[in-house]
């Protein structure tokens, strides 16, 4: 998912905006290259963009803008396209690095990637071309400037917007980036702009009772309230799932319960009446330590609050409400108006802070 991170305190987000701060969705499939010679220098290829997308970090922490970098790699990899992608992935490592107090940068993985551009009809180095039952694949080799040819299958539920993504950039009207990776197996990764994937994938509308659904989230539990019109709970609930903390718990395991969690409180607030849903802004908050056990912390440190915020916006669309507004954080877990909203009601501090979210987001309105 490809976002543009906004540093505003409050953000009302619609259909029709919210691609200004998520600009494309990416779409997973499997690649195949059944020639030998032909996977073996799509590796190469791979490993090569990996050495590069380091050396490229090392520039940026240097504070070398891209276009005098490029010089320093270009013999490593001589391709304009995929050095300027490359630079683009070195800045967002190293903003992690930033936004985790990380001072070491290791890179294990191998992929490629090559930036989208409607100019180029879609994308200059990785080509997708539309089959009866798959996609092709033309990957641009730099070094003798020839193509590697593969097939990419994705799921039926997807054909159809990529189909129509590729005719939009036949016509030069959008671009799509792409990138390649071999965690297990090759596997391609399209970029779809956010207004197609919610024009394909997006449920109907919630019709609701104008109802604001704010939503808490913590890197071991989801916290929901409903207000209405004039602020009065409607509903609340949690979904905890404490285990995802623990020393040895998979990482991608709890990323998914994580997920599942946040689906499950938009299900219920969609249910309860609720058309908009709040969050907090979590591009304000910075990470810290929650308990006692160093290796907890460090499973909190790395919960990935920016990706977490951004499904949530893109799910809550996907399910039908009409807006999602982010709203300012502060306060929200320790004020003398969270204080007050725990006595009154009667709700822990994690529903409370739920609550504070739900009435900044109806004030928006």
């Amino acid at each position: 998912m490809a976002v543009r991170w906004w540093l505003l305190s409050s953000l009302l987000l619609t259909r029709d905006t919210v691609g200004e701060f998520i600009e494309a969705v990416t779409v997973n499939g499997s690649l195949i290259v059944d020639n030998p010679v032909s996977l073996g220098r799509v590796v190469w290829l791979a490993r090569v963009y990996a050495r590069t997308v380091k050396a490229m970090v090392n520039h940026v922490v240097e504070g070398v803008p891209c276009d005098k970098a490029y010089k320093h790699v270009y013999d490593l990899l001589p391709d304009y396209v995929y050095l300027e992608t490359a630079c683009k992935n070195a800045k967002l490592i190293v903003e992690g690095l930033e936004a985790n107090n990380g001072s070491k940068c290791e890179i294990e993985s191998y992929w490629i990637s090559s930036r989208g551009n409607r100019f180029d009809r879609g994308n200059r180095n990785i080509k997708l071309v539309p089959r009866e039952d798959h996609f092709d694949v033309l990957i641009r080799y730099p070094w003798d400037r020839t193509w590697i040819e593969a097939k990419a299958y994705f799921g039926e539920r997807y054909i159809g917007m990529l189909r129509e993504l590729l005719d939009l950039a036949e016509r030069r009207l959008e671009g799509y980036g792409v990138t390649i990776s071999f965690r297990d197996k090759p596997r391609i990764h399209v970029h779809v702009p956010t207004w197609l994937y919610l024009k394909h994938m997006s449920e109907e509308p919630v019709s609701g009772r104008g109802f604001v659904a704010g939503i808490d989230v913590n890197s071991d539990r989801v916290n929901l309230a409903v207000v209405d019109r004039g602020g009065s709970i409607v509903l609340v609930r949690g979904f905890e799932f404490p285990e995802v903390t623990r020393p040895g718990y998979p990482g991608e395991l709890a990323r998914q319960k994580r997920l599942e969690a946040l689906a499950e409180a938009l299900r219920v607030a969609k249910e309860a009446g609720a058309s908009v849903v709040a969050f907090e802004n979590l591009l304000a908050v910075k990470g810290g330590r929650f308990t006692s056990n160093p290796n907890a912390n460090r499973k909190i440190a790395r919960f990935a609050k920016r990706q977490y915020i951004a499904h949530g916006i893109l799910k809550a669309f996907k399910t039908g409400f009409e807006a999602v507004i982010l709203v300012e954080p502060a306060g929200t877990t320790s004020s003398e108006e969270h204080d007050k909203a725990m006595r009154e009601h009667g709700l822990d501090r994690h529903t409370a802070s739920a609550y504070i979210i739900a009435l900044r987001g109806l004030k928006e309105l």
